[in-house]
């Protein structure tokens, strides 16, 4: 969403990221890519251009030398189905990628993305070692008044992992929303095996201050 429209023509806006970010020994990872279609649209040719909308933020990704993209499995229908269609735009998108050693990991991100048991055989359906998960903390509202929680969904993405994103609030089984207990999710982060980044999402400064400070000090009691 911070550089949607810079993919296009010579690229000079993604040359001059990676330029800077070298520069000042800046490490890109991945690219978090919103709006370009439903990769589980069950119009066929809608997910076909959402697949191949993707395509441009593979290779940009590539370029900045980050591991991954970061995608949604939006869908419309029942329960399967929504699997179904999700998985098939996953794995068309993944096999593209794969072509260029790139992952597609997806986020839990409302809808039925933040019901950690529907994602996670989704993950399975794609089958497809370049398709992971990128577990948010603070992601499992799937509508209002229904969440999944927190901690249990985590830990149930956690193996397909490939990236982690922290947020200092999380979810209950009841549709309720909790401050963050730091240790008690690193140590499920830990505990996984997981040896990758944690990317903190923040609004504002004072709130990057203060979850950088609580993520370290959960990070140094696990030592």
């Amino acid at each position: 969403q911070l550089f949607a429209d810079k993919t296009g023509g010579s690229n000079n806006y993604i040359k001059e990221m990676k330029t800077i970010a070298d520069g000042e020994g800046v490490k890109s990872l991945l690219i978090m890519c919103d709006g370009e279609g439903a990769l589980g649209d069950p119009n066929n040719a809608a997910r076909t251009t959402a697949v191949e909308n993707h395509y441009k933020w593979v290779d940009a990704a590539k370029y900045l030398g980050c591991h991954s993209i970061r995608v949604n499995a939006q869908s419309e229908g029942e329960y399967d189905e929504q699997m179904k269609l999700a998985a098939d735009g996953l794995r068309r998108l993944s096999e593209f990628a794969a072509t260029i050693k790139m992952n597609v990991i997806v986020e839990n991100h409302g809808g039925l993305s933040s019901n950690a048991d529907w994602l996670v055989q989704v993950i399975k359906k794609v089958g497809h070692k370049r398709c992971g998960t990128l577990p948010d903390f603070g992601n499992f509202r799937i509508k209002s008044g229904e969440s999944y929680d927190s901690y249990r969904g985590i830990q149930k993405l956690l193996p397909f992992a490939k990236g982690v994103s922290v947020k200092d609030r999380v979810w209950d089984a009841k549709g309720k929303q909790h401050p963050l207990d730091y240790n008690r999710m690193l140590k499920l982060v830990h505990a996984s095996g997981f040896r990758g980044y944690c990317g903190i999402e923040v609004v504002g400064y004072a709130s990057l201050t203060a979850n950088r400070k609580k993520l370290q000090a959960a990070i140094d009691r696990l030592g």
